[in-house]
């Protein structure tokens, strides 16, 4: 990945942690908060039953003249009976110096519920109830939330991971396409300057230009606003320009005279048959769609070739004896920055702008080819009503 890949990727990473972990701490102080009051409820309510047990022991002994028994209860509760007098009579208090008053509250760890529902029968002023197991219950539900909570976070982690490659991919892919249209086109750019370089430089040293040079110039020159005239379709072409009814024919004949010169130095020679065909469409594309269907033949036909070039009954069709494209690729070379050979260069939009200016004008078109044998791209277009 490049900087800007790597930054994109831990961006997202980071902005999908950050908030995932948010949403898990909440999500676990909520849990760990509703545990919590829950088991403060149940361990009140739990101490509540008890005292109340106990005082009703009391009084039932009271009344039946009775010996007081041992109440059981579980071993993290402790039983206190305090006299009238505020004396203990039974059991201990985990607070010596504990103010004896009616109510529930918290000391040194325990939970203490004072009830004075004995009424002083048999001297018994209040029961105390008192547990520390809602402290231990709650260490214990801490660490529970704390080893859910990290297990989740580094399950998070690892979806995080996945995610972000899976989101980075087809940026990836993009970002691949886009350095290879880059080096493709700058490659593609190369040839013509380099020729129009050297013509030039040859002119200057002559002070003349040969019918050579000139030929070389103006080959070079039609490369170069071939290229401007794809990228500027690419970028700043509109669904709103106003269509022509025009003669193909004659956009045709004008295109083959224009990559006439590139056909004669592969010595490729042209063999057409053209019908006069209205159809409705500006000019620019027009002129577009049959430069690059004219010349991807030319460009992957072998020298010494022919081009075969037919327009009638509403159908054109373009056979070259060229490299031809593989099955496997034939899917892809309609798509934008896709090539489906590294022969003779390219920058891999040509097919791309063909296929565009098809679904936009209702053309229908059918690909025939065969690796080593040549290619033919058929183009049918609509009947006027």
């Amino acid at each position: 990945m490049n900087d800007l890949e790597k930054r994109s990727f831990y961006s997202f990473l980071g902005l999908y942690i950050v908030s995932s972990f948010l949403f898990l701490a909440g999500i676990g102080y909520w849990y760990y908060t509703a545990q919590k009051n829950a088991l403060a409820n149940e361990t009140y309510y739990k101490l509540q039953h008890i005292a109340d047990m106990k005082a009703g022991e009391i009084i039932m002994a009271h009344m039946q003249g009775k010996t007081l028994r041992s109440l059981e209860v579980p071993k993290e509760i402790k039983l206190v009976l305090i006299n009238t007098k505020g004396k203990v009579l039974e059991g201990e208090l985990v607070a010596p110096r504990l103010h004896i008053k009616e109510g529930y509250f918290s000391e040194n760890g325990y939970n203490i519920l004072i009830s004075d529902a004995p009424k002083e029968h048999l001297n018994i002023a209040y029961v105390l109830a008192q547990s520390n197991a809602l402290v231990t219950e709650l260490e214990k539900l801490r660490n529970r939330v704390f080893s859910a909570l990290v297990l989740a976070a580094f399950l998070i982690v690892l979806i995080a991971w996945g995610l972000s490659k899976l989101f980075m991919k087809p940026v990836h892919q993009r970002v691949e396409q886009i350095e290879r249209f880059i080096n493709d086109i700058t490659h593609e750019l190369n040839t013509p300057i380099t020729s129009l370089t050297m013509s030039t430089n040859q002119a200057l040293q002559q002070e003349g230009c040969t019918a050579k040079m000139l030929n070389n110039i103006s080959i070079s020159t039609k490369q170069l606003y071939d290229i401007y005239r794809s990228l500027t379709y690419l970028n700043f072409s509109t669904t709103d320009t106003l269509s022509e009814v025009l003669d193909l024919k004659t956009i045709l004949e004008k295109s083959l005279a224009y990559y006439g010169p590139l056909a004669d130095i592969k010595r490729i020679a042209f063999d057409v048959k053209l019908e006069k065909l209205r159809f409705a469409i500006p000019d620019e594309q027009a002129s577009l769609l049959f430069g690059n269907l004219i010349g991807n033949a030319i460009k992957y036909s072998s020298p010494n070739s022919k081009i075969d070039i037919v327009l009638e009954n509403n159908l054109l069709s373009i056979k070259d004896e060229g490299i031809g494209i593989a099955l496997e690729k034939q899917k892809e070379i309609f798509e934008k920055f896709k090539r489906g050979t590294e022969y003779s260069g390219g920058f891999g939009v040509g097919l791309s702008i063909v296929k565009r200016i098809c679904d936009e004008y209702g053309i229908e078109m059918t690909l025939d080819s065969t690796l080593n044998e040549g290619t033919t791209f058929t183009l049918r277009f609509p009947l006027e009503v």
